[in-house]
C-alpha cells in the first residue's frame, strides 16, 4: 500500500508541474487563450497540489495511521 501511495505521489507532482507549466506559459502568452483559461488552469493546480501534499501526508505517516 505504500508503494501505491509512492506512485501516486510521483502522478500528482508531475501532474501539478504539468498544470504549473501551462499556467505559465499562458501567462506569459497572455491574449485571448490566457483570458479564458488562466484562472482555470490556476485553480486546477491548487487542487492538484493540494492533493498531493495531502497523498505525501499520508506516505509518510502510513505506518503511524494503519500499523
Amino acid at each position: 500500500m505504500k508503494t501505491i501511495l509512492g506512485v501516486l505521489v510521483i502522478i500528482g507532482l508531475a501532474a501539478t508541474l504539468i498544470v504549473m507549466g501551462a499556467g505559465m506559459v499562458s501567462m506569459f502568452k497572455g491574449g485571448e487563450f490566457n483570458r479564458k483559461y488562466g484562472n482555470l488552469l490556476m485553480r486546477g493546480r491548487i487542487i492538484s497540489q493540494a492533493t498531493t501534499v495531502a497523498l505525501l501526508a499520508l506516505w509518510f505517516f502510513y505506518d503511524d495511521l494503519f500499523l
